[in-house]
């Protein structure tokens, strides 16, 4: 099978999934939420949306003209795959069938029903695929490995992948840079970066910089929308959990009913939680940002003279040409 075989199946896919009938709609999500209550009917659909945009026929094509798609001898490619968001895996999947290798994947326990799903409607429409998914418990007989996990999996990675070519991602947040130009719109799709996927995603916004002309408590009733999360049993669990912290701790912070906002200079926050920082100069927060690159996925902001920046309520809607950590993973495959 060659690679415009493989393009126009996957383009196919795209449109199979769009206009998939409401009963298998209903069924797919019916199990992924009975094996993982994180992945509500409304996150689901928002994934699958996201697959779609990536999978548009002119959006495909433009991302592969970079790219020398010649067909290179194939490779066993293994995967660890994360589950904090329905179908997080789904990027890793797509570059490796669409170079022409063989995906080898370990799914991980929280998302074992949606990237199947997606397997089986690719080989519905190329039966070919067939032979080059396989979803394992183990991966052995692998010509190269990415992993995606948290800092303390990564250095497990590193030893038991290390002889391999390989990518392994760590622990990454988003954050959000204002200056105090942002209209009312701004603020309320800066809620969706926030709060989609209940902030569990590494392209979720964790952290705000406020300018000293801004109060936090005049940023926090643009969030209003997302009010429902609270419902949400496990969240609501978190939120609770972590509101009970602070007031035991005496610590001073902003409750907007159903999420936390605490001043603090670090930048990943735990689950219902926000953090906030003010900075005087431009210039020296994007110095001190620097040296956290490694550490940071996204920023979401207008201002123009912060590099990379993704507008406000696209955090969680990345093109198919936007890699993780910034790392070009069919760069990688393409050159085993």
């Amino acid at each position: 099978m060659n690679f415009i075989k493989r393009t126009i199946s996957f383009i196919e896919l795209g449109n199979r999934l769009k206009n998939l009938s409401p009963e298998a709609y209903d069924q797919i999500i019916e199990k992924a939420i009975y094996k993982n209550p994180w992945f509500t009917a409304e996150n689901i659909k928002l994934a699958l949306t996201g697959i779609i945009n990536y999978l548009q026929e002119e959006k495909i094509n433009s991302w592969l003209d970079h790219y020398d798609l010649k067909d290179n001898p194939k490779k066993n490619i293994g995967v660890v795959m994360a589950g904090n968001i329905p179908m997080v895996g789904i990027h890793d999947f797509i570059c490796i069938l669409l170079s022409g290798h063989k995906i080898m994947a370990k799914l991980s326990s929280q998302d074992e029903v949606l990237i199947p799903f997606i397997a089986n409607e690719l080989v519905k429409i190329e039966p070919k695929f067939k032979s080059q998914i396989d979803f394992v418990d183990q991966l052995k007989g692998i010509d190269a490995a990415i992993a995606t996990g948290s800092d303390n999996t990564s250095r497990y990675f590193k030893y038991y992948f290390g002889k391999y070519p390989n990518i392994i991602r760590k622990n990454r947040t988003s954050i959000a840079i204002l200056d105090g130009n942002e209209s009312q719109e701004n603020l309320r799709n800066l809620g969706r970066d926030i709060f989609s996927y209940f902030g569990l995603g590494c392209r979720n916004v964790s952290k705000l910089f406020l300018p000293r002309s801004i109060l936090i408590e005049d940023i926090i009733p643009h969030f209003e929308d997302y009010k429902l999360i609270g419902d949400h049993n496990k969240y609501n669990n978190n939120y609770f959990y972590n509101k009970s912290i602070l007031l035991v701790n005496q610590t001073e912070h902003f409750d907007s009913g159903f999420a936390l906002f605490q001043e603090n200079e670090n930048l990943a926050s735990p689950i219902s939680m926000i953090y906030y920082e003010y900075y005087k100069d431009i210039e020296q927060l994007k110095n001190k940002l620097s040296l956290l690159d490694d550490k940071i996925q996204c920023k979401v902001s207008n201002m123009d003279t912060i590099p990379d920046k993704v507008v406000f309520g696209k955090a969680q809607m990345p093109e198919i040409w936007d890699y993780a950590d910034n790392i070009d993973t069919m760069d990688f495959l393409l050159n085993l």
